[in-house]
């Protein structure tokens, strides 16, 4: 997987630019404020349809500008493709892939991508949402199938839970419910199964990169069902079929705190990831160093993950994270960097982040402008 090049046109503080990539690691310096997220930021938006840092397209317009454009051209498997990106104030943005239109959801998993910025050092101590997004976002870039259902789930959600609310407010019947028990228990049953096997392939992945992290540290991952019995999925065959069960019989002995909530307090948009290390949680016991090489030892089994399961391995973004990490971990994620030998784009305010050897393609960025360095 490599990005060859992009182009922006009155995207954020970019007037006009076009930049050109080889397969190794591309590093941006400069000030803060002066164009380097705005790169990864695009990047990112080719790869997801979205930003990481807006939920606002608007906002990726340039001032004073009627609209703006991001054009990207990639390899995959050695085919050449492209993306293009049509943004207008007042208008609906427009997604094309070789001339075709395209839906945001039908983007995803065409140019596998993993992105590690400073917001992602919480991913052990922040709150649960966030390591569910971390592992739907890996499914989904590698299976069309798993974000199909999870997109059907949060349809299901939102439908049951606002039966919940007509029950409560005695518009509907509880009975009104039964229909979408079943589907979401069947959808549920799915997503579970398949994020529970994703943990072991991650887990052991994560614990391999935790080996050059951090020498001696033994970081162990496993998936928690919320409310869940002991056993329920100790035995891998029929585990989908036992889950569905087990979500239809919940879904009943919870329904009269559902409707008092007029929300589903069961499912997998309550589950979460537990991250140990040395039989200890690395959220309520780990050091703050220790929870930061676990963050960025989970973002970088993504790499591993993808590569495993796509066949080829995804982009790796890295934004502003050099002057968060200290000197030893910063040594060893760009050894791992080298030795991987993936397409990384780097953003950082001080070359003295990276060794005197050069390890790729430097460039300085300032007020919205790029200069070879």
């Amino acid at each position: 997987m490599q990005i060859t090049s992009l182009v922006l046109r009155s995207y954020r503080n970019y007037e006009e630019m076009h930049l050109d990539f080889d397969s190794g690691v591309q590093i941006f310096l400069g000030a803060n404020a002066q164009g380097k997220t705005n790169i990864i930021e695009a990047l990112y938006y080719a790869a997801f349809g979205r930003s990481h840092r807006t939920s606002s397209d608007a906002e990726l317009i340039r001032m004073g500008a009627a609209g703006a454009y991001i054009g990207l051209n990639f390899l995959r498997h050695d085919v050449p493709g492209e993306l293009r990106f049509t943004f207008a104030r007042g208008a609906r943005r427009r997604i094309e892939r070789g001339g075709e239109n395209l839906r945001q959801r039908d983007l995803v998993g065409i140019l596998p991508m993993v992105l590690f910025s400073p917001e992602d050092l919480f991913l052990v101590k922040g709150a649960p949402a966030l390591r569910r997004r971390y592992l739907d976002a890996e499914l989904s870039q590698a299976s069309p199938a798993y974000y199909g259902e999870l997109l059907r789930y949060t349809h299901i959600l939102r439908q049951r839970n606002a039966v919940l609310k007509d029950i409560r407010d005695r518009l509907a019947s509880p009975d009104d419910l039964l229909p979408w028990d079943v589907q979401l228990a069947r959808s549920a049953a799915y997503i579970v199964t398949r994020r529970i096997a994703a943990t072991e392939q991650l887990g052991a992945l994560s614990a391999r990169v935790q080996a050059v992290l951090a020498a001696g540290e033994e970081l162990t991952i496993s998936y928690e069902i919320a409310h869940a019995a002991e056993g329920l999925t100790d035995a891998k065959e029929g585990m989908t079929e036992r889950l569905e069960l087990w979500y239809n019989k919940m879904f009943i002995e919870g329904r009269a705190r559902d409707i008092a909530r007029a929300a589903t307090g069961i499912g997998p948009h309550l589950d979460d990831l537990v991250l140990s290390v040395g039989g200890m949680s690395l959220r309520s016991y780990g050091s703050q160093g220790q929870q930061r090489t676990g963050a960025l030892a989970l973002k970088l089994a993504e790499l591993f993950y993808l590569r495993e399961n796509v066949g080829e391995a995804p982009i790796l973004l890295l934004d502003d994270v050099m002057s968060e990490l200290d000197a030893e971990r910063r040594s060893a994620l760009l050894s791992f960097i080298r030795s991987e030998k993936i397409q990384t784009f780097i953003t950082a305010t001080d070359a003295a982040y990276f060794p005197e050897e050069r390890m790729g393609t430097y460039r300085y960025v300032e007020a919205g402008k790029i200069r070879a360095m």
